[in-house]
């Protein structure tokens, strides 16, 4: 996004955010859309994909968690009545910008919060909308370009954002807007960060950004728009969370006695979950609630619904010191603190636009206009008796909930096994479905995979919308197959399967791809690149301090080799019985992210290859970061690799032997010997014979 240094006026209507603003629990998801619109107009013709899965948490068959997809004219329609209130007083706005995401920035989010999904059509994880007086477009990546492709009709712009040529959304604004036009936003939708960078592209056609705090515009079209979530938090129970909230509290207090902050305000999900160990049911596939959450050295107060606050967490928060407050007060209490002087700590990444504005606005009130102005930086005070001021840091919640400790390692290692027995009977269950020639749908098996995971202990739900693609549509990276469009699983062609589930200990995430019949020769060397990248990974020891994006290039270089690429990144966090996606540390190509990988962090490694309206292929296990005893230690420093956590066989028939090496073959044969060693006791009859066949050793051609 350019950058520019000149101003922009920024206008704020009706300052106070009412009710209807703030979220509650959750709701199912829309459905993935597949009619294809052949009139789509789409600005570059490079194609593209990229990595895996979407979240829910009710074990649903996903035939009843989808609908259907509205007609074109209704599409139209939509776009005409949000129009309508561009010219209404209180707004006289010539565009509106609609993300992606609620007011906590959560990258899965509550069904009566997907608003770019109902106004578009598009039902993606990511993605931006923008709606002038005359046009509409929807940026996404390249993840999603054949997705979109498909849900988008003839009134929306396809850019595939990333590519060349294709314009950011300030600068395509800047290019169909007049001079001095007015851009309106929700600031609940957008975080700090993201205003600013928007605010200052928006300069050199001197745009006025406006602030529509009243209602999202949005909502107001949206008819029969679904209630928010209404469901009970539960306790997540110290044997599973491994450290108990009062000493996580106490952590972060000396966190921001360090940084000289007198409070600070959590709007992250995963976050207030991990520090309070509670869970919730808010957003498909994710176990949190709607909340904020507000640290101080001597209190901490949860803003959230109080209807889904059981007797038992009110008990279990009044004996941490937690009090409970409406989740509606929220900006009320930011004004309190600016009015006791609080340094606030303010992770700008993460926080929405609202909270931020509203306490630079009070800060400005209480220190004589300056207040908006004064960020500290280091200090020793925390109520000072001087002026408010912010601190704008990264959260530190988000790293320390990125560490697992003993008992959040040892549910993922355990949760992870259960998982397995249950794939292990899936796949069973599958290939002899297939022998018997029974015709079955994606969803079908899908909805086949669910049954089985639901009868292993501590199961919740599933962690992400299972992504099961015969053929052509594996290679739409986050497909998801609907009952009334989806394909059939066609033994003579690769399937894709790409799943995870919640449970009690722990989160999972893999996936497999797979041939029941022959695969050819091409397929099979894809798959097998593939398969070198996934393991050079795994094998990987480096020093500490290195970030993810060093190690990226590992699971690429097999591809490279021959010209060939994946565009995802490479892995992504994942959170101990919390959300499937999970931060700061990734493994991708895009180097901005200079979070080191650091011991008890919990990655995925998911290299793949995707040839549009053909096949995709995905390899993904699980890993944890741990250290490694090496024979030197250059410069005093330790070294860390990756322990495994998914144990399920990799499919032997994808394989060209003739390209692995002796290292890459005992890897296999290792693993494999692992995987029988450590699921096979869980294991009866038929699926532990097929487990027995699936994990034989391999040798070199």
């Amino acid at each position: 996004m350019m950058m520019t240094s000149r101003m922009t006026t920024i206008t704020m209507i009706h300052a106070a955010a009412p009710p209807r603003r703030f979220p509650g629990p959750s709701c199912p998801r829309r459905p993935f859309l597949k009619t294809l619109k052949p009139q789509l107009r789409i600005l570059t013709l490079t194609n593209s994909s990229a990595h895996p899965p979407p979240p829910s948490i009710s074990a649903k068959p996903s035939s009843q968690l989808r609908k259907t997809r509205n007609t074109a004219v209704d599409d139209d329609s939509k776009l005409t009545a949000l129009r309508s209130l561009f010219s209404t007083p209180s707004n006289a706005i010539d565009a509106y910008i609609i993300p992606s995401q609620d007011a906590h920035q959560s990258e899965f989010i509550a069904e009566c919060y997907m608003r770019r999904a109902y106004i578009s059509g598009f039902t993606g994880s990511a993605g931006t909308v923008v709606v002038t007086k005359e046009l509409a477009a929807l940026w996404t990546d390249g993840r999603y370009f054949l997705q979109a492709e498909k849900q988008l009709n003839s009134s929306w712009t396809l850019m595939r954002a990333g590519n060349s040529g294709v314009p950011s959304t300030s600068e395509w604004l800047n290019n169909v807007l007049s001079p001095g036009s007015r851009i309106g936003i929700d600031p609940f939708l957008f975080s700090s960060n993201a205003v600013e960078e928007l605010r200052e592209a928006m300069t050199s056609n001197s745009h006025e950004l406006v602030y529509l705090y009243e209602y999202n515009l949005v909502d107001k079209i949206w008819n029969a728009r679904p209630k928010p979530p209404s469901n009970p938090i539960r306790v997540h129970d110290l044997k599973y969370a491994g450290v108990d909230v009062s000493s996580k509290l106490s952590n972060l207090r000396s966190e921001l006695s360090n940084a000289g902050s007198s409070a600070i305000v959590l709007s992250m999900l995963d976050e207030i979950a991990w520090l309070l160990n509670l869970r919730g049911n808010d957003i498909p596939h994710s176990p949190v609630m709607y909340a904020y959450l507000i640290v101080e050295a001597d209190a901490a107060k949860l803003f959230v619904d109080n209807s889904k606050v059981t007797r038992e967490v009110v008990s279990y928060l009044k004996s941490a010191g937690v009090e409970l407050k409406a989740y509606e007060s929220i900006l009320s209490e930011i004004k309190s603190l600016a009015a006791k002087g609080a340094h606030l700590w303010l992770d700008t990444s993460s926080v929405n636009a609202a909270i931020a504005s509203i306490y630079a606005a009070a800060c400005d009130e209480y220190s004589g206009g300056v207040g908006s102005k004064t960020k500290v930086r280091n200090s020793t005070t925390g109520h000072s008796g001087g002026p408010p001021a912010a601190i704008y840091r990264p959260s530190p919640v988000s790293l320390l909930k990125s560490l697992k400790n003993f008992a959040e390692l040892e549910g993922m290692r355990n949760s992870h096994l259960r998982d397995a027995a249950a794939l292990a009977q899936f796949w069973d269950w599958l290939e002899q479905e297939i022998q018997e020639d029974i015709v079955l749908t994606e969803v079908a098996v899908s909805d086949k995979l669910l049954e089985f995971r639901s009868k292993q202990a501590g199961f919740v739900g599933t962690s992400f919308d299972t992504i099961s693609g015969s053929g052509a549509n594996g290679a739409i990276i986050h497909y998801k197959p609907e009952p009334d469009s989806c394909g059939l699983v066609d033994a003579k062609k690769l399937f894709l399967l790409d799943s995870g589930a919640q449970y009690v200990d722990g989160t999972t995430d893999i996936t497999r791809t797979v041939h029941f019949g022959e695969p050819s020769a091409w397929q099979k060397e894809c798959f097998t690149r593939v398969l070198q990248g996934h393991i050079a990974l795994d094998q990987a020891v480096f020093p500490e301090n290195t970030p993810g994006f060093v190690l990226d290039a590992f699971a690429r270089s097999s591809l490279w080799k021959i010209g060939l690429d994946y565009r995802h990144g490479t892995g992504h966090g994942v959170g101990a019985a919390l959300n499937v996606h999970e931060g700061p540390q990734s493994i991708s190509y895009r180097f901005g992210n200079t979070t080191p990988l650091m011991k008890g962090m919990v990655v995925s490694n998911e290299p793949g290859y995707y040839e549009d309206h053909a096949f995709g292929i995905r390899i993904e296990n699980l890993l944890y970061v741990k250290e490694v005893d090496t024979p030197n230690r250059f410069g005093g420093i330790e070294y860390i690799g990756f322990e495994k956590l998914t144990f399920v066989p990799i499919q032997a028939k994808m394989i060209d032997m003739s390209l692995l090496s002796v290292t890459e073959i005992d890897w296999l044969n290792e693993y494999h010997s692992q995987v029988w060693e450590k699921v096979s006791v869980l294991l009866n009859d038929s699926p532990r014979e097929w487990l027995w066949r699936n994990t034989r050793p391999l040798e070199k051609v």
